[in-house]
C-alpha cells in the first residue's frame, strides 16, 4: 500500500549559483561524503546537475514522509536533509538509503519500501519518492 509520494524540481543554473558560495557550509550539512564524491567525479563533469538531482531527491522524500507521517498520525518531519542519502544499488539505480531521525521516521510512519526517480535534463532536475508499506499491521 502506497502511504507517501513526494516530488520535487530544482532548477540547476539557480542551484549551481548556491553551490559556488564559498562562505556557504550547504553541500557539507545537505549531502553525505558519498553523496559528494559521487556528483564531484561524476563522468558527465557537471556536479550541479547530480547535486541538484539529489537535492530534489531528498526534498520530495520529505514530502512523501509528511504524507506517510499523517496518514500514521505522527507529527510532520522535521529532518535535516543530510540524513537523507541517496545512493546507487548494484545496477547503477537510485536509491534512498534513510539514517538516525529520518530511518526512525521512515519506521515509525511505517514505510518498508522507498521507490526513487531521479531525472535531469537541460535546465532542470526531479525526483519523484513513493513510500510503500507491504508488511501487515
Amino acid at each position: 500500500m502506497i502511504i507517501g509520494i513526494g516530488i520535487d524540481l530544482v532548477q540547476i543554473p539557480s542551484f549551481k549559483d548556491q553551490l559556488s558560495d564559498p562562505a556557504s557550509s550547504f553541500v557539507d550539512t545537505v549531502f553525505t561524503k558519498e553523496e559528494r564524491v559521487y556528483c564531484e567525479n561524476a563522468i558527465s563533469r557537471e556536479p550541479a546537475r547530480h547535486f541538484a538531482a539529489r537535492y530534489a531527491a531528498k526534498e520530495a522524500a520529505v514530502k512523501a514522509l509528511d504524507a506517510a507521517c499523517a496518514y500514521a498520525g505522527l507529527s510532520p518531519p522535521l529532518l535535516n536533509l543530510g540524513t537523507i542519502e541517496v545512493i546507487r544499488d548494484d545496477a547503477g539505480r537510485p536509491a534512498l538509503q534513510f539514517h538516525d531521525d529520518a530511518k526512525r521516521l521512515v519506521e515509525a510512519a511505517g514505510a518498508d519500501r522507498a521507490h526513487l526517480s531521479i531525472s535531469h535534463e537541460h535546465d532542470y532536475a526531479n525526483a519523484m519518492v513513493v513510500l510503500e508499506r507491504i508488511s501487515q499491521i
